[in-house]
């Protein structure tokens, strides 16, 4: 279970999170939306530790990892996978290279145990045979999968996406909103997604929450969510006039 409880952080001089008040079910998909510049991202990083807030608290299986540093934060941080915009691999490195780092360098396997776990991995996201490519030579879609390997090769408890569709035409980004749909229904981790694709979210998400001036100003079953009153969030999601909601079909009006 994660839970965020009146969390706030200011950058630069200026308030991003407000008194953030999160509660992420577990073994879902929750999908963070909100106008850019928000502090999406920013939300993200203190989910996995990599930021501290100024006050609240961030709880991860009910440990607050806020002030957690050194080796407990460490020991938490072993729950987590993540996959960021660009997918961030090494371009010096192969993509099985890649995908087995950390299996190297955190779990210490060696041989065998790497290549059946790296292959099994490249294989379930559709990359199997292109363990010998260096990232330079994959499509864009082709780095989101191979990022997608890494994160899964750990078997994490939690996946955070930072906009994994960055950069994709909307033919591969439903491709890999698919991709991470099926893996999370396999493997049943608990997913949650910062994505500015809207309206696509709302048909592959189980959750929706909606950053607003620094605070959640909406969390819902992604059914429920676009039936929201709020004007302005009404406004944000349905700027196309539609939204698909697991198959069935909301307007506006």
């Amino acid at each position: 279970m994660i839970q965020l409880v009146g969390v706030e952080k200011t950058l630069g001089g200026q308030p991003v999170l407000r008194g953030v008040n999160l509660e992420v079910p577990a073994g879902k998909l929750t999908t963070i939306i909100g106008r850019s510049g928000e502090g999406k991202s920013v939300l993200l990083k203190h989910i996995i530790g990599l930021m501290q807030p100024d006050r609240g608290q961030v709880l991860i299986d009910g440990t607050d990892i806020s002030r957690l540093k050194g080796k407990p934060l460490n020991e938490v941080r072993k729950k987590f996978a993540m996959l960021f915009q660009g997918a961030a691999l090494f371009d010096s490195m192969t993509v099985f290279e890649n995908v087995a780092f950390p299996l190297r360098e955190k779990l210490r396997l060696k041989g065998e145990a790497v290549t059946r776990r790296v292959d099994e991995k490249l294989s379930q996201v559709g990359l199997a045979g292109m363990g010998h490519k260096f990232p330079a030579e994959l499509s864009g879609g082709m780095r989101k999968r191979a990022g997608l390997a890494r994160a899964l090769v750990m078997e994490p408890e939690i996946i955070l996406f930072d906009e994994p569709t960055t950069g994709l035409d909307p033919l591969m980004a439903k491709a890999i909103h698919d991709l991470i749909v099926s893996m999370q229904q396999q493997f049943g981790f608990t997913a949650i997604m910062v994505s500015h694709e809207i309206p696509e979210i709302f048909g592959i998400s189980d959750y929706v929450a909606m950053l607003k001036q620094g605070r959640i100003a909406e969390m819902a079953p992604s059914s429920e969510f676009v039936k929201t009153k709020d004007q302005e969030i009404r406004e944000f999601i349905f700027v196309g006039g539609t939204v698909t909601v697991k198959g069935a079909t909301v307007s506006s009006l």
